[in-house]
């Protein structure tokens, strides 16, 4: 499936400002997506950082790839989406107002009630940070 769907807000139980992914632009129904998170000046993570020091914190970009894996799995599943486990996670550039951070997560295993993927976000075909990423289903 490609092209544009609902806004991941009505999947995801986050509420403002917590949601993470501004859109899903590709999804194969529990295999795969790629999302994208617009970062702007207006985040409200940027209002507590030192002046001059725009930049996406590395576990709020974990947790926008965190709610992409979710989202594979979210809408096939009626029960919450926890996240149970972050390995081999590595940062490779900062992330600053104005770029638009693309996420790619593919499901790599699941062992109910576990499932785990493999993520990357990338700014502008570079990858800023991979993980592995441990979702449960209570």
């Amino acid at each position: 499936m490609s092209g544009d769907f609902q806004f991941p807000a009505a999947i995801l139980p986050h509420s403002y400002p917590f949601v993470l992914i501004d859109r899903i632009v590709e999804r194969k129904e529990g295999k795969s997506i790629v999302c994208l998170k617009n970062v702007t000046f207006n985040e409200e993570f940027f209002r507590g950082l030192l002046a001059g020091d725009q930049v996406m914190p590395d576990v709020l970009i974990l947790e926008a790839m965190a709610q992409a894996c979710g989202l594979i799995i979210g809408s096939s599943q009626s029960k919450a989406a926890f996240l149970s486990g972050i390995s081999d996670a590595e940062f490779r550039k900062a992330v600053m107002p104005g770029d638009q951070l693309v996420i790619k997560a593919s499901l790599i295993r699941e062992f109910e009630p576990l499932y785990l993927f493999g993520v990357s976000s990338c700014v502008k075909d570079t990858v800023v940070a991979e993980a592995e990423i441990t979702i449960s289903i209570k």
